[in-house]
């Protein structure tokens, strides 16, 4: 016993995923308390919450979704839309998606060029996925946390979060029993942007995804990012570091590539002698990606670019060898 390694200490899963980087969250909202039974098809949960006594828009500096213990098993997804106060109809309508949790994500990080705001008087609208494992879950409440940059902070882009679909114009997803199958997304944008994140989502048959850059002066097809061994058990946000996230000219094309497996080789498959589509149920499969955005404008797009040049070439000329001064 005296040979053995130390325990492994695991980290605090009710701990906020941000709290050590960023201190303890600004907001928190809840989704309404439900009770999930033990037996039963997906279910799916979608309380309107309001965020709290927020009197000004605030910048955004970073988010995270928590289950529950004991509903973290049966949380699939937790989808949050931002909803804000309608001069025209007196209501709410519906602004942006806020943030995107599924199984293992840990949440995501906004840079202080890009401002994603948390409008004052907003509602959430909750859209939780849930799958029953076999224990009841009651008066469960998913949180999602906000950390917010001061009130005087300015931001000159935006940054938004969206769905990028690898199904287009009416594409399908169709498997074969013990088959394979692959997707393909095309995206450009107006302006110049950077990526900021991405989030591969599938479910049990997924299982990689990449992302590429298509320049179409020069026809050169760059890989930014390659997901492989994915799993439904960890839907990881790659949040990229400020130097190595990529940077989209107007005009070129993200090509995103999703690769599926319902073969018995793939150990997250439950039944690979079953047909799979599309939809929106734990047994069927999605295609698409989670990726956060900032929209640029040229001089920014070129600042950038100048700025990394110059740290590289800063960098390289740092770490050459000495040569010997010898007279």
């Amino acid at each position: 016993l005296a040979d053995l390694p130390a325990p492994v200490q695991f980290p605090d899963t009710n701990k906020w995923t941000y709290a050590e980087q960023f201190g303890p969250p600004d907001v928190i909202v809840p989704t309404k308390p439900y009770t999930l039974p033990a037996q039963g098809q997906d279910r799916w949960w979608r309380p309107i919450v309001p965020i709290g006594t927020m009197m000004e828009n605030r910048c955004i500096k970073a988010m995270a979704v928590k289950p529950s213990l004991k509903g973290r098993a049966a949380a699939h997804h937790a989808n949050s839309d931002l909803m804000v106060p309608d001069e025209k109809s007196g209501g709410y309508i519906t602004l942006e998606r806020v943030s995107e949790y599924a199984s293992g994500k840990t949440g995501e990080i906004v840079p202080p060029d890009g401002c994603r705001t948390l409008p004052a008087n907003a509602m959430i609208r909750w859209d939780v996925h849930y799958w029953p494992y076999g224990e009841e879950v009651k008066d469960d409440v998913v949180e999602l946390a906000f950390w917010l940059y001061p009130k005087d902070h300015k931001a000159k882009y935006k940054q938004d979060l969206k769905s990028y679909t690898l199904l287009m114009k009416g594409g399908e997803l169709e498997m074969a029993p013990h088959g394979t199958a692959m997707t393909q997304g095309f995206h450009t944008f107006k302006t110049p942007v950077r990526i900021d994140s991405f989030q591969p989502h599938g479910h049990a048959r997924l299982s990689g995804m990449t992302a590429e850059i298509l320049y179409p002066d020069t026809g050169k097809l760059e890989m930014v990012s390659s997901v492989s061994n994915w799993t439904n058990a960890w839907h990881t946000s790659h949040v990229y570091a400020d130097d190595a996230a990529p940077l989209l000219p107007a005009g070129a094309v993200l090509v995103l590539t999703g690769y599926y497996d319902n073969t018995a080789k793939n150990k997250g498959n439950p039944d690979p002698d079953q047909w799979v589509g599309g939809g929106s149920r734990t047994s069927d499969e999605m295609s698409h990606a989670w990726i956060t955005v900032t929209h640029l404008d040229d001089e920014g797009y070129k600042q950038i670019l100048a700025d990394r040049e110059a740290k590289a070439s800063k960098t390289t000329t740092t770490d050459a060898p000495k040569q010997d001064q010898k007279h």
